[in-house]
């Protein structure tokens, strides 16, 4: 009893620094695949396209990972499920490091990207074992710190890279991984008694098919153009997938995802502004990311090295933590879907910025900054807005399903981006002219209108039970 007892005096003080930790490595060593790409490359002589599946293969498997943890997680051994998950991540980090072939590479690469599911368990753990107002500030930070990771991972990776090799930056990925599973090995305390979870395995399987097809066709952007009837027959498989996904989780007395909580008006309203968001907030992401990298041969641009233009996000990463920190305080006089709203209109507001003043570096900076107040506001404020009509037992899984949403709106952001700039990009040209990075822009603002009237909806359903 003594010794049962001691752990759960010092949880208080480790716990909240543990869960930012976790969530902060899985984020970053995720998006090492982003600045690496060139790299990867020249060291495995393959193909761009082969590897950019470096970055594509981990956001596939964190999505169809991302609710399976999430429903092990509401049972009784989400500190099992955390610790072998992070074991996985840790060894997929190995294989990156070791000298294999590029097959092992993405390997390891998948198996790091599981580790992007274990953001909503981390908020399960808050909501249970701290009080509901530490809990609330909590859960938003972790939100914040799990699209932040993005920007601290990226300077450093192309540093390192720069400096060592891609091995060099992946190595970079094993220690901070292994310091992480060690952390939740001291940290991580049991789930509440009386909690069951069973994975609904066939719900999983059909699931993970339609999100393997959806961001493959994300990622494709050629099948698009040279085999659109094969590209428009899979977006059709795609859906029916996802319909046949629904009726099995409708069926099933232990479904992956409640899909009857989903269908709440203020879950659902939340979801689809995330994924409407989330297409405009990377979309931007990638705009501003590679308008630095482009030459000055190109008429525009800044030919910045990896490194250099990975330092354009430290704006980014810098704002978005302060608009976490900010965001919790705010709610207590501003209802979350009005700050969903508001964050939405910083972001387009981001958009606008690119679109008219990107002639020097400093306008860069800038728009990524406001871009980054935005998206660690919008971040902060989702997780309240869902998890204000969710039992505490399904937090994970309800958090886990909207962070599905979440990497598909990444990953059809990235590809809309792409597929602008291309069409912007003249037969025997390699870059854009600088009107398509214009159009994208535009296509980010009325994505980030949308996603800002989708909140101002919710938040006016929500308001005669908040003020009744």
């Amino acid at each position: 009893m003594t010794r049962s007892a001691a752990p759960k005096q010092s949880e208080p003080r480790l716990l909240v620094p543990s869960l930012m930790f976790i969530a902060l490595v899985v984020a970053a060593v995720a998006s090492l695949g982003a600045p690496l790409i060139t790299s990867v490359a020249t060291t495995f002589h393959v193909s761009l396209g082969s590897a950019q599946w470096t970055l594509t293969i981990a956001l596939l498997s964190g999505a169809v990972a991302t609710p399976v943890l999430g429903r092990l997680g509401a049972g009784p051994h989400r500190r099992t499920t955390i610790l072998v998950t992070l074991a996985v991540v840790v060894a997929g980090s190995a294989l990156t490091v070791l000298p294999l072939p590029f097959a092992w590479l993405l390997v390891g690469r998948a198996a790091q990207g599981v580790g992007l599911g274990l953001t909503a368990l981390m908020m399960g753990v808050a909501r249970d074992h701290l009080t509901e107002a530490r809990s609330g500030a909590t859960i938003a930070l972790i939100s914040v710190v799990s699209i932040i990771g993005v920007g601290v991972g990226y300077p450093l990776a192309g540093l390192l890279a720069e400096l060592g090799g891609v091995r060099a930056a992946y190595g970079f990925g094993l220690l901070v991984t292994a310091a992480a599973l060690l952390t939740a090995w001291r940290s991580m305390p049991e789930a509440p008694e009386g909690r069951s979870a069973h994975v609904d395995v066939p719900g999983a399987v059909v699931l993970a098919a339609a999100l393997l097809l959806v961001l493959y066709l994300a990622g494709e952007r050629n099948l698009w153009s040279r085999h659109l009837a094969v590209a428009a027959g899979l977006a059709v498989v795609a859906v029916v997938l996802l319909c046949i996904w629904a009726v099995i989780e409708l069926r099933s007395t232990t479904p992956l995802v409640d899909v009857r909580a989903v269908r709440h008006p203020a879950v659902a309203g939340a979801n689809l502004a995330m994924f409407i968001g989330g297409i405009g907030m990377y979309l931007l992401l990638t705009l501003i990311t590679r308008y630095a990298q482009t030459p000055h041969g190109a008429g525009y641009g800044f030919g910045l090295t990896t490194f250099v233009a990975g330092l354009v996000l430290i704006p980014f990463s810098v704002l978005g933590f302060v608009a976490g920190k900010l965001t919790p305080r705010v709610r207590e006089r501003i209802d979350g879907p009005l700050l969903l709203a508001c964050s939405a209109a910083i972001v387009g507001g981001g958009f606008v910025l690119f679109a008219t003043a990107r002639s020097n570096l400093a306008e860069l900076f800038v728009a990524m900054g406001v871009l980054g107040f935005g998206v660690g506001g919008f971040s902060a404020a989702m997780p309240g807005v869902i998890l204000a009509v969710t039992p505490k037992s399904e937090t994970s899984s309800a958090m886990s399903f909207n962070y599905v949403v979440r990497s598909v709106g990444y990953a059809l952001g990235s590809a809309i981006g792409g597929l602008v700039l291309a069409t912007g990009t003249a037969t025997g040209n390699l870059f854009p002219n600088d009107a398509a990075y214009t159009t994208a822009a535009l296509v980010g603002v009325a994505a980030m209108a949308i996603t800002m009237l989708t909140s101002l909806a919710l938040a006016r359903r929500r308001s005669p039970q908040t003020n009744p």
